[in-house]
């Protein structure tokens, strides 16, 4: 298993970029928008860290290195309750055969790998954890294809 990012929401694209990389001396390596979810992922990383990614020559290369996720929803939200932290993420050889370890172990998986890519889960403290199937999705199975979402993840 490998450490990917921490996602934080956050309100104010401007200021966060202003504080994040101006201030505190991150940089961007990566943006998302997504018209259909109404949303923008920012990938930060330390520029050491973006520059050890570059070497790395893959085609994903901000995936080789540890990030900060900014995640502005469009429509106006007010974050309480911690909602601004987002989740941390980690990347698994086989997300199937970690889910099931984490079954047996008793933890809920509030989100399962339907489609063999990414699944939720929760630390024993409520803080929600991504796992994602590193490079291409597995193939659907079951239980995951027909297991419902639990809780919120």
């Amino acid at each position: 298993m490998r450490y990917l990012h921490t996602m934080v929401r956050i309100a104010d694209i401007k200021a966060s970029l202003d504080f994040y990389c101006d201030k505190l001396g991150l940089e961007e390596v990566r943006r998302v928008d997504s018209q259909q979810g109404r949303f923008t992922l920012i990938f930060l990383a330390t520029p050491q860290d973006a520059a050890a990614g570059r070497k790395s020559g893959a085609v994903d290369w901000w995936n080789h290195c540890p990030c900060v996720e900014l995640t502005h929803n469009w429509d106006p939200e007010a974050y309480a309750g911690g909602r601004n932290f987002g989740h941390l993420a980690y990347q698994t050889d086989d997300i199937h055969a970690l889910c099931e370890k984490l079954m047996q172990g008793g933890v809920v998986i509030n989100r399962p790998p339907r489609e063999g890519k990414m699944a939720f889960v929760r630390s024993p403290d409520n803080i929600s954890i991504e796992l994602l199937q590193k490079g291409d999705a597995l193939a659907p199975k079951e239980p995951w294809i027909s297991m419902p979402n639990t809780g919120a993840w």
